[in-house]
């Protein structure tokens, strides 16, 4: 079987003209899911800490509950059912930036829990006892040292979040893997364009792993 791969057609023209469009959505889609889903899985680690049920319970259902669904049928679901609610359809970019953040609020609401309860009951204590509320205890002492503890962690869900970006794909929003989709297209060259995407993906997230390593590294230094 002779599948003939020719990579000529692969330039810097082609990349700008169909790939860098899709790209750059994708990295927005990962900044704002990945803050917008910090904040939202904050709020969520700590109704699940407060220790009222009128919080918990919400909260763990929410979190279990995302968790517990594949992020496709989230974007499928969210991208359909939606405008048939409020009467208009919102777009797809839209869609998926909003499906996104809610979706990976549930994965650094566990990260960020983990991060809190990793702080020594004593700093609660200390802060308690200086006359400092739950609320500036938790702002001035516990989140922060929570954040820097799980930093790296929280790098490489984003790191995720950005793969998943690709999914994004099935309804139809210009990611990056849509944009060598329509160049693959447009060349009559499918084969090479799903692989020249898959080398892209693979150098990027490769490049911000290796810099959560070492960023993991100089953090463990500094312990």
């Amino acid at each position: 079987m002779n599948l003939n791969i020719d990579w000529s057609f692969f330039t810097w023209e082609l990349f700008s003209n169909f790939v860098l469009k899709g790209l750059y959505f994708s990295v927005i889609l990962t900044a704002i899911a990945t803050l917008g889903g910090i904040l939202l899985g904050t709020l969520l680690a700590l109704m699940r800490l407060s220790g009222r049920r009128w919080l918990m319970a919400p909260a763990t259902v929410y979190v279990n509950g995302m968790r517990s669904i594949p992020l496709v049928m989230v974007i499928l679901w969210f991208f359909l059912l939606v405008p048939l609610i409020i009467g208009r359809p919102i777009g797809a970019e839209i869609s998926a930036i909003i499906t996104f953040v809610a979706f990976e609020a549930a994965y650094f609401s566990e990260i960020m829990r983990a991060g809190i309860q990793s702080i020594p009951r004593g700093q609660v204590f200390a802060g308690q006892a200086v006359g400092m509320t739950y609320g500036q205890n938790m702002r001035l002492v516990i989140l922060p040292q929570a954040f820097r503890n799980m930093l790296p962690v929280l790098l490489t869900q984003t790191i995720i979040l950005f793969q998943d970006t690709s999914l994004v794909y099935a309804i139809g929003a210009y990611d990056m893997l849509k944009g060598f989709e329509i160049a693959g297209k447009n060349y009559g060259r499918p084969i090479e364009a799903y692989m020249a995407a898959a080398v892209v993906y693979f150098v990027i997230c490769y490049a911000l792993s290796w810099s959560v390593k070492r960023l993991h590294q100089k953090i463990a230094i500094i312990r």
